[in-house]
């Protein structure tokens, strides 16, 4: 045995945060994320997450989406960062701008994104995402 394994066994392995017996939100192997008593996580520790966050929803909308590929990545970037937002679900939801994105209408797919429930939930962050789609550019 080693502390590992020792630890392992000791607090389990939880994906989901939890509460601990004394109320603390706690995941993982033990490690408290509860703010109320110093819980967080590092700048690399959230760097960490969103590398592999990315790397999923790149990975999942490029298997649903296979055009995504020929887009450059400045349009990517706006469909893995819907995905990423509402979930793989949720971005093929966009039914009319996706095919218009797929046809090279990127104008068109602007127009639609900010028309949807999400333009008006999230109207900053839509209106960048579609300047971003149209332009086939990074928004600062």
């Amino acid at each position: 045995m080693d502390l590992k394994s020792q630890l392992l066994r000791e607090e389990g392995a939880e994906p989901c945060a939890y509460q601990d017996s004394l109320g603390y939100w706690t995941i993982g192997v033990g490690r408290l994320i509860d703010s109320r008593k110093g819980g967080g996580l590092s700048p690399d520790e959230i760097d960490f997450l969103l590398e592999n966050d990315i790397k999923r929803n790149y990975e999942a909308v490029l298997a649903a989406l296979p055009w995504m590929e020929k887009l450059n990545d400045a349009r990517q970037a706006v469909l893995i960062g819907m995905a990423f937002q509402m979930g793989l679900k949720g971005l093929l939801q966009f039914k009319r701008a996706l095919g218009s994105i797929e046809d090279g209408q990127y104008a068109e797919a602007a127009v639609e994104m900010l028309e949807s429930k999400w333009g008006n939930q999230t109207p900053e962050r839509a209106y960048r995402m579609a300047q971003q789609m149209e332009t086939g550019e990074w928004i600062p």
